[in-house]
């Protein structure tokens, strides 16, 4: 028995989410359909997040536990070639120690939300961004934006369904930067609520298009009601970037 962390990226359009489920098709699925064909184990794949439908990853970090215990690469290579045409794709593939945990053993976590700021509607780039027609200021949503940096009480960015048992959380980074016509939120933690990053990100819109100040956003973060903050982003802008574990900063 040997255990694998993947990297893995992917399309979210097709799926319902990460998690697998009764009422469609789910990342986690694919790759467990794909290691069944590849060496006959029912195995379960275990991830850095769960991100919902229509989510992307560029790199999410998942493990899973294989009897066959081939070489990393050729794991790599076989789920990659059973896979397709889901578009899922495995980048990188280590054998690691059984107490690797993708989830519980992840130090931190990245998002990366983007936000097409221009009149004409995305065509290359639709199901990738959030188109955003009006102009945005990307100075004073960045400037704004650092009030939510901390540790707080982020209950006016969370969900109702959030299953978190507190709603304190520690955010390390939270900027946004403007190349040309697009607009990115760069976000970093160790963990997040559930629709954190899309409702800080559609509250944050506000504050672009002058609705809001900072004064404001500060207040929306005080109140610790998800009805005192703005829209929740949609979920085809946004990207789980990176996890980061212990052993990342040994090497």
């Amino acid at each position: 028995m040997a255990r694998y962390r993947l990297t893995i990226e992917f399309d979210g359009t097709p799926f319902v989410g990460w998690q697998r489920q009764a009422n469609g098709m789910s990342v986690q699925g694919c790759l467990e359909q794909a290691a069944l064909r590849y060496c006959g184990e029912t195995v379960t794949f275990h991830a850095a997040g769960r991100t919902d439908a229509g989510v992307h990853g560029l790199g999410m970090v998942v493990h899973v536990d294989l009897a066959r215990g081939d070489r990393a690469d050729k794991v790599r290579d076989a789920l990659n070639a059973l896979l397709r045409p889901d578009p899922v794709v495995v980048l990188d593939a280590q054998v690691v120690d059984d107490d690797f945990h993708a989830r519980f053993s992840c130090i931190e976590r990245s998002y990366v939300y983007r936000i097409l700021n221009r009149r004409a509607p995305a065509a290359l780039q639709a199901g990738k961004v959030w188109w955003y027609a009006k102009p945005l200021n990307a100075e004073a949503m960045d400037e704004a934006a650092r009030c939510l940096v901390g540790k707080h009480d982020f209950s006016s960015f969370r969900a109702s369904e959030c299953q978190a048992q507190s709603p304190v959380k520690t955010l390390d980074e939270l900027r946004i930067r403007r190349q040309g016509e697009m607009l990115e939120v760069y976000v970093r933690a160790r963990s997040f609520l559930h629709h954190q990053v899309r409702n800080m990100v559609g509250t944050l819109v506000l504050v672009g298009e002058g609705k809001w100040d900072r004064d404001r956003l500060a207040a929306a973060l005080a109140a610790c009601n998800r009805s005192a903050a703005g829209q929740t982003a949609p979920a085809q802008g946004l990207f789980f970037l990176n996890a980061r574990y212990p052993e990342d900063q040994q090497a």
